[in-house]
């Protein structure tokens, strides 16, 4: 067995790596930090096969060549690769939200189908893409961001019922993680307002759930929670909340 993980320098994607290698599995790791991902590779190396591709995953290209490398190679697709940024809409930098945007939506949408269709021709295979609990309300302060996710969220959901209905035994799933401990909110530039879950936490409890064919995989009882009260909350009484833990985050950070 061998699974592809994007973004696997560091925190959800290191620590996927790690727990995958434990269990028997070859490894694709995909980052732009060359160095980190030679790190994980000479700690894993002695316990499976481990490949390692530097690339930036927002180049539309890059995307298409880590494919084609790969194509029927894979039984496990894990699309982790994304990152925030927090501002007002307005007066965020186009360019880093249009690189987010690919990296997010477009780098996800292109493995998700490419993979997708090698895994419907051999009837086996698994993909896992990482959303948030940001892809189940607007994100004032992190709009585009928020609206990636529900992207990934819907894309994936609408996925698994065409699975279904054709009694597919491929299999998808969707991760929806609350705050966790990684670079996130580094290169996001804000503070959590919550205590985060760790990532070796969420990664084993989104591979226990992986494991049984869990569609949507919501960590810690708090999410679950969260995401049950979104549903009955008035819009405009969300928004006011939401924008008011981005800027407590935003502000904490300066």
């Amino acid at each position: 067995m061998r699974a592809l993980i994007t973004g696997a320098s560091n925190g959800l994607g290191k620590d996927f790596a790690i727990k995958l290698a434990n269990l028997g599995y070859d490894l694709v790791l995909v980052a732009r930090s060359e160095d980190k991902l030679d790190h994980i590779q000479n700690k894993l190396k002695d316990k499976v096969n481990v490949k390692t591709e530097v690339m930036d995953l927002s180049i539309k290209d890059n995307v298409y060549k880590l494919y084609e490398t790969y194509r029927n190679k894979i039984d496990l697709l894990i699309n982790n690769a994304g990152y925030g940024l927090c501002d007002e809409f307005n007066r965020i930098d186009l360019d880093n939200e249009l690189n987010m945007i690919n990296l997010n939506i477009i780098s996800l949408h292109i493995l998700t189908k490419l993979f997708l269709n090698d895994f419907i021709a051999k009837d086996s295979g698994q993909i896992l893409n990482v959303a948030s609990l940001a892809a189940f309300e607007p994100g004032p302060l992190m709009a585009t961001y928020y609206s990636t996710k529900s992207y990934v969220y819907n894309l994936t959901m609408a996925i698994y019922e065409e699975l279904r209905r054709k009694k597919s035994n491929v299999k998808i799933s969707v991760l929806c993680p609350g705050p966790v401990d990684t670079g996130f909110n580094d290169r996001a530039k804000v503070n959590f307002s919550v205590k985060p879950l760790t990532s070796d936490y969420v990664t084993s409890y989104a591979l226990k759930k992986l494991k049984r064919n869990k569609l949507l995989i919501i960590p810690s009882l708090r999410m679950k929670l969260t995401v049950f009260g979104v549903r009955f909350m008035p819009r405009k009484l969300l928004l006011k909340m939401t924008y008011n833990i981005q800027e407590k985050k935003t502000k904490s950070k300066l």
